[in-house]
């Protein structure tokens, strides 16, 4: 069941390029199940316009027809919350755990969540007046007692209320919050009491050891708050200039696959790879970081590497890859694994092997991946003692961890000798 929020339309904002400030890019209207956009004739005046993201909302007047099969503009989902978003949502609208079988329906997310929100949208029911939501502020020990309040269908209280919002359109399924620093801008993650492991310190590794391992990716810390661990990601969507904060368009490979959610189990690597060389800057040495993170998803045990946990800035002509983010291990139990995105054909297995033979789609040869894969597995070896004692992490954790999710054997089965897991200690 969705709810009836009365919303029909929304005015959608975007800060430009090297502004600090936003303006009216348009109006979304909710026609039957979809959601339709257009530009505003005085928008597509202005010299510095630029297209949410051309290949689906290219500068033009009248109603911009939806790609096959989406029912709102992918670019504009992207600015959207998700699970975890939503159910603050829920609980902030309806009170606690809310009314069973009740769903918000978009254009609701939209103009209810916080307006601090990935990339460089925001939504409003006013074409002239700019009111951001949820800017209230909190400590990170006030955010997580919130959070666990959402987490047991408590409603919040009304102090806190528009603090957490505030993080309600950053995406994900698990509790977080935005945090507002002078000079910093940041994702908290918390910990949760269903946790069965240190999921925040297995994030952390990862994040660490592929930074160690020369991928870009978002930069990490460890704090505690009420004895619990909590991750703060950098945001590499905002950037601090002397006359304020900008902020950077961006969009989801999703959208860059033209897919919905319903769809998103058709998304691959190849065809990412391929978008790449058509639509990137510096195509050759974007493909190589593809590359990279593919195979680190293996090696450490992030199979949750779906299309929305990856990302590109979009900067009115050409795409680069975003700083990588959510590589976060996942529970693993058996030897086989398979990942979020196809890696080869339609084999998505958690394999070097199956890696090894997609290299030629991202423009390298066979001795060149073994390299680098090569390279990624050394880097784990080499720093896992000091990243685990930069953690703080527990001989318990550190085998639950090792040759589990890092470097579990089966990823190595038909691969070349030389890239065997038999010599792999922890």
């Amino acid at each position: 069941m969705t709810s009836k929020s009365g919303y029909r339309e929304a005015y959608v904002w975007i800060w430009l390029p090297q502004e600090t400030e936003p303006v009216v890019a348009g109006l979304l209207t909710q026609v039957g199940k979809q959601l339709r956009f257009n530009y505003g004739q005085s928008y597509l005046r202005r010299e510095n316009a630029i297209s949410i993201y051309a290949p689906e909302l290219p500068l033009q007047g009248g109603d911009v027809p939806l790609l096959e099969g989406l029912s709102m503009p992918g670019c504009i989902r992207d600015g959207s919350p998700d699970a975890w978003g939503r159910r603050v949502l829920m609980n902030q609208l309806l009170g606690g755990m809310g009314v069973s079988g009740m769903e918000l329906d978009e254009m609701t997310c939209l103009l209810e969540s916080g307006s601090d929100r990935i990339g460089a949208l925001d939504f409003q029911r006013s074409a002239t007046e700019y009111i951001p939501r949820g800017n209230g502020q909190a400590s990170v020990e006030e955010l997580m007692q919130s959070a666990e309040r959402v987490e047991k269908g408590i409603p919040l209280q009304p102090d806190l209320d528009k603090a957490l919002r505030h993080g309600t359109s950053i995406g994900g399924a698990r509790p977080k919050a935005l945090i507002q620093a002078e000079d910093r801008r940041l994702i908290a993650k918390f910990s949760t009491g269903n946790d069965l492991y240190s999921v925040v310190k297995a994030e952390f590794l990862a994040m660490r050891l592929a930074r160690l391992a020369g991928l870009r990716v978002a930069a990490v810390e460890l704090a505690m708050a009420l004895g619990k661990d909590v991750l703060l990601i950098e945001r590499f969507d905002r950037e601090k200039a002397a006359q304020g904060w900008l902020r950077k368009p961006m969009v989801s490979a999703l959208t860059l696959f033209g897919l919905d959610e319903m769809m998103a189990m058709y998304a691959s690597y190849e065809e990412l790879a391929e978008i790449i060389r058509h639509r990137f800057a510096d195509p050759v040495e974007t493909l190589r970081e593809l590359y990279g993170r593919m195979v680190f998803n293996i090696l450490c045990g992030n199979t949750d590497d779906h299309a929305r946990n990856h990302a590109a800035f979009w900067d009115r002509r050409r795409l680069s890859l975003t700083p990588a983010y959510d590589i976060c291990p996942q529970p693993r139990t058996g030897n086989e694994a398979s990942q979020a995105m196809l890696i080869h054909g339609n084999n998505r297995m958690s394999q070097l092997a199956v890696c090894l033979k997609a290299a030629p789609n991202f423009l390298l040869d066979g001795d060149e991946a073994k390299r680098l894969i090569e390279g990624q597995v050394g880097a784990i070896r080499e720093n896992w003692g000091e990243v685990c004692e930069e953690a703080e992490l527990t001989e318990v954790d550190r085998e639950f961890f090792w040759g589990r999710q890092f470097l579990n054997p089966s990823i190595f089965y038909g691969a070349p000798a030389g890239l065997s897991g038999h010599s792999i200690g922890g």
